[in-house]
């Protein structure tokens, strides 16, 4: 990788003044554990409480695009990946997370992205909500997130079994898609226990994201991708975006040059107050506010996992 790629002491200091300035509790947090001179788990989990409901679920805006106390199952991968950063996702904890989204959730294991209990609170308008009754239909996009984590620290639950085997059948007949629920798509891949198989089915998902032209190759030639249908003008994914770190399997989707450019452009597109913009449709500028240090705080994991790689 070119220096550029690196995550040099100067541009962590940068991104440090951005998520101190303007993170929410949970991202200053994390980046502590992650970045600081000592782990600080606890403090993760005391961040994470805040957004944790009586009914085992998260809401508070955990998911900035997700408002209100209902707990929604989008919310559930970003408390997973901060337990799993603190070293805290163990049974215990995970098995009450399951046992939430095992109520909510499809008769074949899968969760919807959002509950009819979103319906009163503010929510983007390319957010679909069920109505009141309405059976629950499971979709990749949010399941696939979820099941990832739990399977890599081998959580066991009735609904996790049921959950893997909604996200292998949906993996299989996956047809068209859209960049998240490719990368939900790829989460799960890497995370399934069945290696060969998932090995398999990720070179397939591979040619179906570069056949369907859903990730930017050259940042600079941006009219060879195509933007999914409902997402912002501008709103690609590139190679980085899917290949989050040198293990992954959509590592093999991608040439050296493709993946170092676009690392090149995400160490490039850093703001000057040290963070990085999102590229999904604004609806809200308090969501906005409160989304850029996630994407930021994911700027700094990617570039810091290639950085080792290279070093």
């Amino acid at each position: 990788m070119t220096r550029t790629t690196r995550l040099t002491a100067t541009r962590l200091d940068a991104a440090a003044r951005f998520l101190w300035t303007s993170g929410r509790v949970i991202e200053q947090r994390r980046f502590a554990h992650l970045f600081g001179a000592e782990p600080d788990p606890e403090g993760v989990l005391a961040a994470l409480n805040a957004h944790l409901s009586p009914d085992g679920g998260f809401a508070y805006g955990l998911e900035p695009d997700v408002r209100g106390p209902a707990s929604q199952p989008i919310a559930v991968p970003t408390a997973l990946l901060a337990l799993e950063e603190a070293g805290a996702l163990d049974q215990a904890r995970a098995g009450l997370v399951c046992d939430w989204l095992a109520e909510v959730a499809a008769p074949d294991g899968g969760v919807p992205v959002a509950l009819p209990t979103l319906r009163p609170y503010p929510r983007p308008p390319f957010l679909p909500v069920p109505d009141e009754g309405a059976k629950p239909v499971g979709e990749l996009l949010s399941t696939g997130q979820i099941v990832a984590p739990l399977l890599r620290q081998g959580i066991e639950h009735p609904w996790l079994t049921a959950a893997t085997a909604f996200c292998r059948t949906a993996v299989e007949n996956l047809g068209a898609t859209h960049p998240y629920e490719a990368g939900a798509a790829l989460r799960f891949l890497d995370a399934a226990p069945d290696t060969v198989w998932a090995r398999d089915a990720a070179a397939r998902l591979g040619r179906l994201v570069r056949e369907q032209r859903i990730v930017l190759l050259d940042p600079d030639r941006p009219e060879e991708a195509r933007i999914a249908p409902g997402y912002a003008p501008g709103e690609h994914h590139l190679p980085h975006d899917y290949a989050r770190t040198p293990d992954s399997l959509a590592r093999d989707w991608f040439t050296e040059q493709e993946l170092t450019r676009s690392l090149d452009h995400l160490a490039a597109t850093q703001q000057p107050d040290g963070g990085w913009r999102i590229h999904w449709a604004l609806w809200s500028a308090t969501t906005e506010s409160e989304a850029r240090p996630g994407v930021t705080l994911q700027a700094l994991i990617t570039l810091r996992a290639y950085d080792r790689a290279s070093a």
